[in-house]
């Protein structure tokens, strides 16, 4: 009979889960296998895993997904702390992960080491690196490595876009329902509010990108690809919320 899986251990499935594709929980993935010997695990076991963890995703329930049943209550324990706070989950979950990969080892810490009050500028940093990593990776992943608009697939030129900004929600920074893969340009320019998207999720361009004399460039990039729709992810669907707060800072 195999151990039972620890909280700890959950953390590091849970960040593989949301930095693979959907498609690629095979036992037979590398990547997993390569996890998996780190964790001391199976790939099967590993692999059971993270299908376990994907019936307790809703988006996947809605598209009728359901993945392997047999998900533990601290399955669904930790996949809820995770919802309720992504920033906190998402930390955690990284450093967990960068000390097995750095071949530390997955053993849970003996002890909660006590820390200095007060963030240094390192631990700030530290903490920022770890947020932004998580929540590109999960992003990316979800969007298969496209664009959402263009198709783009090339990740040098890809960007997980917050649909809400970093600086304005701290608990959605590394959410990824708050997150669009689009490529640098396009990030640009919804990050400046130039572009949106409707309740359809069709692309909507500012009429300051569209008029005058524009260059074929400009026009190709954007009022041609007007009334777009983007292509959806396979889990971590856009906050139709956070969207609407986008829409309505809106440049039109």
């Amino acid at each position: 009979m195999g151990r039972n899986w620890t909280e700890y251990e959950l953390l590091m499935a849970m960040n593989l889960y949301c930095r693979l594709p959907f498609g690629q929980f095979d036992q037979s993935n590398e990547y997993i296998r390569k996890v998996a010997e780190k964790m001391d695990r199976t790939p099967s076991s590993l692999s059971m895993k993270l299908c376990n963890l994907a019936s307790l995703d809703s988006y996947h329930q809605d598209r009728g997904v359901v993945g392997l049943k047999g998900a533990s209550n601290l399955d669904r324990k930790v996949w809820t702390d995770f919802q309720q706070n992504w920033s906190a989950m998402a930390e955690k979950s990284e450093t967990a992960f960068e000390v097995l990969m750095d071949g530390i080892g997955s053993k849970e810490p003996a002890h909660e080491v006590e820390q200095p009050s007060g963030p240094s500028e390192v631990e700030r940093t530290v903490k920022t690196r770890r947020l932004q990593t998580f929540f590109r990776n999960a992003v990316l992943a979800s969007y298969e490595n496209r664009c959402v608009l263009t198709g783009m697939a090339i990740p040098q030129l890809l960007v997980a876009s917050h649909i809400i900004p970093w600086s304005e929600n701290e608990e959605r920074r590394a959410d990824p329902t708050n997150g669009l893969c689009l490529n640098v340009l396009h990030d640009k320019a919804f990050d400046r509010h130039l572009i949106t998207f409707d309740e359809n999720y069709r692309l909507v361009v500012s009429s300051i990108l569209k008029k005058g004399d524009i260059p074929e460039f400009q026009s190709s990039n954007f009022a041609k690809l007007e009334g777009t729709t983007i292509v959806l992810p396979h889990r971590f669907a856009p906050d139709f919320q956070a969207l609407e707060e986008h829409r309505n800072a809106f440049v039109a």
